[in-house]
């Protein structure tokens, strides 16, 4: 039987995942980004993504796509929303999560899961960058810092800053003024991911938020963010492994089962 691929295509980045349709185990995974060509970035990570598997395009039986780029994949067989694919991947991995919050470059989401893992509720935040990877892409270049650095001090960070602002905008001038006060980089960038901990718990708000939570996407892997959620919610919050790629992962499943039912 051939193995079967996912693809994400976001506005940011573009994900494949390659999987085996009977078992469901990850096979390779790769991550391109998006930019101004998303056909060539999401082959680029598709090819990728193959080699680490050690397969070649013609092992691969049913693709599944998703993502605000899926209608640009004519190969794929299954298509489906971010929503959808993020509640089958997370479901996937860990069956206990009630609650997802997926933040990514561009926008940030969060979903309420039933038992089965379907989405009963979910809330988008995709008109403004507060709440989103992109914001603090902004603002480590206000602290001279790379996205890993600026993670880093705020989970080390003893004192936290408060911003008045989360527009994008404004906050950055907030920044320049509290370093010129002489504040501290790794309040700030504290502070910078407790704001962005209070936006995503803001949205999560309007669908309701069940224990236990998830974390997903690329902003999953900034360790000040994770502190911030795990404070202002008062307990852990889950991250699967790779979280960046659990929509891909949710493609590749609605493309397995479509194998099954063939």
């Amino acid at each position: 039987m051939r193995s079967v691929a996912g693809l994400d295509l976001g506005s940011v980045a573009t994900k494949a995942v390659i999987c085996d349709p009977t078992d469901l185990s990850v096979l390779g995974r790769a991550v391109e980004p998006t930019g101004w060509r998303p056909l060539a970035a999401t082959f680029g990570a598709l090819a990728q993504a193959l080699a680490q598997a050690g397969l070649s395009r013609e092992d691969v039986g049913y693709l599944g796509a998703t993502g605000y780029g899926r209608d640009l994949v004519p190969e794929a067989a299954a298509r489906a929303t971010e929503v959808t694919c993020q509640a089958l991947g997370v479901h996937h991995l860990r069956p206990d999560v009630a609650t997802i919050f997926d933040i990514g470059g561009q926008d940030s989401k969060v979903l309420r899961l039933d038992d089965c893992g379907d989405t009963v509720e979910f809330a988008l935040n995709d008109r403004c960058a507060a709440g989103t990877g992109r914001f603090l892409e902004v603002m480590a270049r206000a602290l001279d810092m790379s996205l890993d650095e600026l993670g880093r001090a705020a989970a080390e960070a003893e004192d936290v800053c408060h911003l008045s602002s989360t527009c994008t905008v404004f906050a950055e001038s907030e920044v320049v003024g509290m370093l010129a006060r002489g504040l501290t980089r790794e309040s700030v960038a504290a502070g910078l991911c407790h704001a962005v901990a209070r936006q995503v718990i803001g949205l999560g708000a309007r669908v309701g938020i069940e224990r236990p939570v998830a974390l997903v996407g690329g902003v999953a892997h900034n360790e000040g963010v994770r502190r911030a959620l795990a404070l202002q919610l008062g307990e852990e919050v889950a991250v699967p492994d790779n979280p960046q790629y659990t929509a891909a992962l949710g493609a590749a499943l609605l493309a397995a089962e479509m194998t099954r039912e063939q």
